[in-house]
């Protein structure tokens, strides 16, 4: 798809902000429509499907973790998060909620333009990490196809976000080999580490208990101190 083709959908309740962000990401390429009222977003994102969707976590009429959870099982499109508030537990809820990423207000345009331009990468399969050799792993009863973007325990569907997919395929294609934080969130981001993002172990908690590892004393992704995290092949071949 070519980026003049994405269709962005900002539900945003700041006329005057909304305008400006759709002004900017439309002068750099992209079409951009804006929707005010939070009771009407989570029927219009399904509705219009857009590529991507900027969602301001305060909202009238409902709130933007309650229109992300509702409209997480059928769209599967990136949703970029902003949040005004300091609070790192927003940021976690909404990861939770299903959210792909995350941007503090005030939000610099360029650094919002950077990171939908890595989810909309992400989405295309241009991560630059990918196996492109490997389209589908194995690992005892665990199947992961990178083709088909889904994932299977014991021939039953994994329900995962297109974020938790991507992190599970980076590592378990990289599977006998730590992933610092830092390549982590460069190969599925495209910006630098900031030392403090807690998104990734928000996502490896979450994906730990769905492809059967135990999150309390995980086998299959361990963390490896100060240094990152390992997809241990052979555990998964011996406890799955």
């Amino acid at each position: 798809m070519e980026q003049e083709a994405w269709q962005i959908l900002i539900v945003e309740d700041d006329q005057r902000l909304a305008e400006l962000t759709r002004e900017y990401l439309e002068s750099n390429g992209l079409k951009v429509a804006i929707e005010s009222d939070g009771a009407k977003a989570a029927g219009r994102i399904l509705k219009e499907q857009p590529d991507l969707v900027v969602l301001d976590l305060m909202l009238p009429g409902e709130d933007g973790l309650s229109i992300c959870r509702k409209v997480r099982g059928q769209y599967d499109g990136p949703i970029l998060m902003l949040t005004a508030r300091t609070d790192d537990m927003d940021e976690v809820l909404g990861l939770e909620m299903g959210a792909d990423d995350y941007v503090c207000k005030p939000v610099r345009p360029r650094v919002l333009l950077a990171r939908i331009r890595a989810l909309l990468r992400r989405r295309e399969g241009h991560a630059e990490v990918e196996a492109e050799s490997q389209r589908r792993l194995q690992f005892g009863q665990l199947v992961i196809d990178s083709a088909m973007r889904e994932a299977w325990l014991r021939e039953q569907s994994i329900e995962l976000t297109s974020a938790e997919f991507d992190l599970l395929w980076l590592l378990a294609a990289n599977a006998g080999r730590i992933l610092s934080r830092e390549e982590i969130f460069t190969a599925l981001r495209g910006i630098e580490y900031d030392g403090q993002d807690r998104s990734i172990d928000v996502r490896i908690s979450r994906i730990r208990p769905k492809i059967g590892d135990d999150p309390m004393h995980p086998r299959l992704i361990k963390t490896v101190r100060s240094k990152g995290y390992l997809f241990v092949a052979e555990a998964a071949e011996a406890v799955l």
